[in-house]
């Protein structure tokens, strides 16, 4: 599936908890930012997800969402970060 320019990838990574993937959808809607696809598993309690999302009617500059899912994650005790598919793509192409 071909991404377009407009979708993101967000990772999650930390210890599971209850309200993690509802503290990340709701932050992303307020946005304006809509979750395309979602795989979400927990390893011997460690809490792993990953998003692609549509950036296409966001609300808010890109840096700042970067910043406001950064101190989300910082309340709900995981590291969350967002990139653009293309830079995601040619960072973990070998």
């Amino acid at each position: 599936m071909e991404q377009s320019k407009n979708t993101a990838v967000v990772s999650v990574l930390g210890k599971d908890r209850v309200g993690i993937i509802a503290g990340i959808a709701n932050l992303l809607a307020e946005y304006g930012i809509n979750i395309n696809d979602i795989s979400q598993t927990i390893l011997d309690d460690i809490f792993t997800m990953v998003m692609i999302v549509d950036l296409q009617n966001v609300v808010i500059e890109e840096s700042d969402i970067s910043d406001k899912l950064k101190q989300l994650g910082d309340s709900l005790g995981v590291q969350i970060t967002i990139q653009h598919t293309g830079l995601f793509n040619a960072m973990h192409r070998i």
